[in-house]
């Protein structure tokens, strides 16, 4: 059945948050502390990992260097169009209204902890090219695979910033079901070098929450997230 795949996705988010919240309220602010610099320490990682795996290629016993310009001119571009829609307000404003829904206003973490969530298991090829995959052959499996990294990733998250961690379910089912249910639509659109610039600059974007967990600084990620439409585009061109 299409669509199973981001159900069971959303549920797996939700279980590995639950899971998480049960620890965080065991554990000591210390603890606490400590988790976080791992999780931004692992963000980091993975941030990187995926983005050079799509910039560097090696051939030959040489490696070669590819997608620097793609790079700059989706972020460019997409940081240009996210500030002017605003993006990182609208997300937060929704993250405060969740907030209140949940009675959970004395919770200072709580937007926080959505966002970055949100950000860190959305924004990926695997999401896409997994809710592609279940639209159109019905084959989920991907996104079962994409289920169980996010069940671990948001459980860690949870233990670190509370309740906001498990409400990403949100943008996970809304992203992904939509994905899914214009499938037919969007596959032929995409080709594999489209799907692979937006899995690096979506790597470099995972990168920057990263950054925002480990540093005492504000990169406004959510005001980037065009730069994965730019990506496309700037290859759909043939630039």
């Amino acid at each position: 059945m299409p669509g199973i795949g981001t159900i069971v996705n959303a549920a797996a988010v939700i279980a590995g948050g639950c899971v998480g919240l049960c620890l965080k309220r065991g554990l000591k602010q210390r603890y606490q502390d400590t988790i976080m610099q791992a999780i931004g320490l692992v963000v980091l990682f993975l941030g990187i990992a995926g983005a050079l795996e799509k910039m560097f290629t090696v051939s030959g016993g040489t490696v070669a260097s590819s997608g620097s310009m793609l790079a700059v001119v989706s972020l460019v571009l997409g940081a240009v169009t996210g500030e002017f829609l605003d993006i990182e307000r609208r997300l937060e404003q929704f993250g405060d209204w969740l907030r209140v829904r949940l009675h959970s206003e004395r919770d200072p973490m709580f937007v926080e902890g959505f966002v970055t969530t949100s950000l860190t298991i959305c924004v990926g090829a695997m999401a896409v090219v997994g809710a592609l995959e279940d639209g159109i052959g019905g084959d989920p499996s991907m996104l079962f695979t994409k289920a169980i990294l996010d069940c671990v990733i948001v459980m860690v998250f949870a233990a670190g910033y509370g309740k906001g961690a498990i409400c990403s379910f949100i943008p996970v089912a809304l992203f992904q079901g939509t994905v899914t249910v214009l499938a037919r639509v969007i596959e032929p659109l995409l080709t594999v070098p489209m799907i692979d610039a937006m899995s690096m600059v979506g790597s470099m974007l995972i990168f920057c929450v990263g950054v925002n967990i480990m540093f005492p600084v504000k990169i406004k990620v959510a005001n980037m997230l065009p730069a994965l439409v730019f990506a496309v585009l700037y290859v759909g061109l043939g630039f």
